[in-house]
């Protein structure tokens, strides 16, 4: 399997300083925008703005979604009144700030190298900032963003790199690839932790030379992880052994990092489907994507919930796993709508992850007799669940493929 790399954005493959450019940004933006609203309630609302996208976790709205309910009420016009200078702004405005910046010179290399090899590359920066300022930061440090698999805009993800849900995410959008994986960034608490909290190997950018264990592989024996400068990463990855960088699903925190994220990385999958698309099977023997977003659901609202009640009801429950696979002709998958239906499964997801949220240590070891593995516990059982979810995912993202 190739070696999937998440890199960083800023301070990684670009030398930002976020502290200075983002305020910069902010000030740019309110000036533009001062025919409309005074640019101090602009840059007030910006702020608030991103604060309400660091705090958002609900995965059936994006973080655009979170930002303009609270940025437009805030500066008291609306987005329709504002988009064509908005887009006057990314268009002729934004690119100035490139002299906030400077291109980090191995970066273009390690890229051309990366794909070379055949790895998947996606930039894993931090959605806070719309399409266009992408492509423009994306470029300046000397990246097409055609070449690349995938990067995170506030329009398409629904959370920050607070949360290790937004790696979740990013793999999800990924069709959760097998194989080796890792996270390169510079910062620890934004990059590398929530990774690490989703069982990912990192490599931390720091600066200095040297390729030493990074600073959390103790915790998790299978998670190794290294250090250095950017140009540090080709030689290291050359040389380490990359069944070191599989991941491990299998903690709380990465288990609730899946679930949270598979209504999120369904509804970036299907945002933009036609009826024919959500319709399409690759082969007679595949679901279409409406048959797997109502498999999904069904199996959330009459199994996945039904596993949970009996888990919490007493310790040492049999865990049933019934036959499903007859459900997609016998319920006339095909003639449901499928928005309705992901909004139903993510309603239900909800109302799982609220359960599990309110559960303590000792609930998750219970102890269980599963239908098929035989003895479990609720840890075990709920990470079927998530194994399930990145199952259809992968099911997924190779049906959309093929259309």
């Amino acid at each position: 399997m190739p070696l999937t790399l998440l890199l960083d954005l800023d301070d990684t493959l670009l030398q930002t300083n976020l502290n200075v450019f983002v305020p910069a940004y902010f000030q740019a933006l309110g000036n533009h925008l001062s025919d409309h609203v005074a640019p101090e309630i602009t840059v007030r609302s910006l702020v608030d703005g991103l604060k309400i996208m660091y705090r958002h976790e609900d995965p059936a709205r994006t973080l655009m979604d979170a930002f303009d309910a609270g940025f437009y009420p805030g500066i008291g016009v609306s987005k329709s009144e504002l988009s064509a200078t908005l887009d006057d702004f990314y268009d002729h405005v934004f690119p100035t700030l490139v002299d906030h910046t400077q291109q980090i010179e191995e970066t273009e290399a390690l890229i051309d190298w990366a794909l070379s090899c055949g790895f998947r590359v996606a930039i894993a920066t931090d959605p806070l900032f719309p399409r266009k300022a992408t492509y423009h930061r994306m470029r300046w440090a000397g990246i097409d963003p055609a070449r690349v698999e995938l990067f995170s805009t506030y329009e398409q993800f629904h959370f920050t790199k607070t949360f290790p849900a937004y790696y979740a995410e990013v793999l999800g959008r990924l069709g959760w690839p097998d194989g080796p994986i890792l996270v390169v960034g510079n910062d620890i608490e934004r990059d590398l932790i929530p990774a690490h909290r989703l069982g990912l190997a990192t490599y931390l950018v720091d600066g200095e030379s040297g390729s030493g264990a990074g600073p959390f592989d103790a915790a998790q024996g299978k998670i190794e992880a290294g250090r250095g400068k950017l140009a540090d990463l080709r030689p290291w990855l050359e040389s380490v052994d990359r069944s070191a960088l599989e991941p491990s699903y299998k903690s709380r925190d990465a288990i609730q990092a899946i679930l949270v994220s598979t209504p999120a990385v369904l509804r970036g999958l299907t945002s933009s489907l036609s009826e024919d698309a959500w319709r399409h099977e690759p082969t007679r023997e595949d679901w279409a994507m409406k048959e797997i977003v109502c498999h999904l659901r069904d199996t959330e609202r009459e199994i996945h919930q039904l596993q949970l009640n009996l888990l919490l009801e007493r310790d040492g429950a049999f865990i049933p796993r019934p036959e499903t696979g007859i459900w997609a002709n016998e319920r006339q998958y095909l003639n449901v709508n499928g928005m309705e239906a992901l909004a139903e499964f993510t309603s239900a997801r909800l109302k799982l992850l609220q359960t599990l949220k309110e559960q303590d240590d000792g609930m998750w070891s219970r102890r269980a007799r599963h239908a098929i593995f035989g003895p479990t516990d609720f840890r075990e059982v709920i990470s079927f669940i998530a194994d399930h979810d990145r199952l259809h995912i992968q099911q997924a993202w190779k049906t959309l493929q093929s259309i």
